[in-house]
């Protein structure tokens, strides 16, 4: 597993005062670093820690104020890049995630066949069996989506917390810019994408007890909705137009504007024929329906195109 990789733990702690001690008790003797940043956590998950966890390599971060746990999490990583860790894991503090599969998830991440891991419950159908059934819903959806936005067509579960990610890889990210809240797992895979990043699964297996979780998918599906689009729109127009113009773009530029001429022109022509009370033309029928089908056949060139982009070549290697 790359023995001489330098390994931290972030924990973001927020309303995890029952969990947190098994959790931090459960990390193995290859994690250098036991990060854990109380979040203004109003039932002092922090001070429970300092007062009663005895192992060295921990250190408590203290908010002033609840930055959300992405907000957290980057405080923790910008401490572990401080002290100088390789390979820098986020692990909940909430009891849902094994410690001891920290292993498994820098292993790709030391031996330089990925930029940044993360969990996967969706691999065993015996544990998504086991799932809640709002959460199995919730995540499907959102997996969906997070394909369009992230542009890693071959991942899922883009909302798993249970993550690798190599320092080098990390300092290059935006981290000021990534969403502070529950958006940012998601967000995350969309900077990586950016940067040409290769994102992996590990499979692994959710333990669901008595917690409650703190995110509301009532509350929220609307702003990631909205938080998915711009994400593709900006992500597109990096990949297919700052950075880079290929044949995907021209698939993309051409199949748009047929798509919508082909759609603006047929409800033209069919509220004129209404309103004159005859039929359109063969002709006036055929300009609009091919527009559409070829355009459809463009658009769907690109997305072929596109799942096609996802980084395979490792970022970690090309970088000082």
């Amino acid at each position: 597993m790359g023995n001489t990789a330098k390994i931290a733990v972030v924990v973001p702690c927020y309303r995890v005062k029952q969990q947190v001690l098994d959790v931090i008790q459960n990390i193995g003797p290859e994690v250098g670093w036991i990060i854990c940043v109380d979040d203004a956590c109003p039932d002092g998950s922090g001070q429970w820690i300092e007062a009663r966890a005895r192992d060295p390599r921990i250190s408590v971060i203290h908010l002033p104020e609840n930055l959300g746990v992405g907000g957290a999490v980057m405080t923790g990583y910008r401490a572990a890049l401080q002290v100088g860790a390789d390979v820098i894991v986020k692990l909940d503090g909430d009891g849902q995630m094994d410690p001891k599969l920290i292993p498994a998830f820098v292993r790709p991440v030391a031996e330089g066949r990925a930029d940044y891991v993360k969990g996967n419950r969706f691999f065993n159908l015996e544990d998504v069996k086991r799932m809640p059934v709002i959460r199995l819903i919730g995540n499907t959806a959102l997996s969906f989506f997070a394909k369009f936005s992230t542009g890693y067509w071959d991942i899922l579960d883009p909302t798993n917390g249970y993550t690798a990610i190599q320092a080098k890889v990390l300092r290059v990210l935006p981290l000021e810019k990534i969403s502070q809240r529950w958006f940012f797992e998601t967000d995350m895979l969309f900077r990586l994408n950016t940067v040409r990043a290769v994102v992996m699964d590990i499979p692994m297996t959710a333990v669901y007890d008595r917690e409650k979780s703190n995110l509301s998918i009532s509350r929220v599906i609307t702003e990631f909705l909205l938080k998915h689009m711009r994400n593709y729109c900006k992500r597109i127009f990096y990949n297919y137009f700052l950075r880079n113009f290929s044949i995907a773009s021209i698939e993309l530029l051409i199949g748009v504007a047929l798509t919508a001429f082909g759609v603006i022109f047929s409800i033209i022509k069919w509220r004129q024929s209404v309103e004159l009370g005859h039929y359109a033309s063969a002709g006036t029928v055929m300009i609009g329906a091919l527009s559409i089908i070829i355009g459809f056949e463009l658009l769907l060139a690109f997305l072929n195109e596109d799942m096609r982009s996802t980084p395979h070549v490792p970022l970690q290697g090309r970088l000082q």
